[in-house]
């Protein structure tokens, strides 16, 4: 057994001894000297960081929301706009069909005050050519009249004549 013990001496120790409390505060001063020195300095840095990009991203957002209320406004204005454009185009083609019409209106007065015109006219000619043709046919008449009988006939026989007929 001897043996065993000889071996003992060289390996691991299982029983604590006053080491161990050396090992611990050693640990422990480390884990303040890091803390101090590395942990604490990259984790401000890293908590800067995430504020940075927090604001930016919450800049990103604001100016985002900015440009979506631009945009809104813009189209908003551009709908207004059309619907005046739209609304002034209605009342210009409304105001060239009432002129258009009132045009029309005056073309109608005068070509029906044209025909009134141009009636009274064909009328007085209508009589003047009967007027005419009733002198030119008693004229002929009696030419036809004299050649048939072979001597003169005179109007006034040929003016009973029509009277009867």
């Amino acid at each position: 057994m001897m043996i065993f013990f000889g071996f003992a001496e060289n390996s691991i120790q299982l029983v604590p001894d006053g080491t161990l409390f050396l090992h611990i505060a050693i640990i422990l001063l480390m884990i303040f000297i890091l803390n101090a020195t590395l942990f604490k300095p990259i984790n401000r840095i890293l908590e800067a960081r995430e504020n940075r990009t927090r604001g930016h991203a919450s800049k990103a957002r604001e100016i985002l929301h900015r440009v979506e209320e631009k945009i809104s406004n813009y189209e908003r204005s551009l709908r207004e706009a059309r619907a005046e454009a739209y609304r002034l185009v209605e009342q210009e083609r409304h105001e060239e069909m009432n002129e258009r019409q009132a045009k029309l209106n005056a073309v109608r007065e005068e070509v029906a005050s044209a025909i009134v015109e141009q009636k009274s006219a064909i009328e007085e000619q209508t009589a003047e050519a009967r007027q005419t043709l009733a002198r030119d046919a008693r004229r002929i008449a009696t030419q036809i009249g004299a050649r048939v009988l072979h001597r003169p006939v005179s109007e006034d026989v040929i003016t009973n004549f029509d009277s009867r007929f």
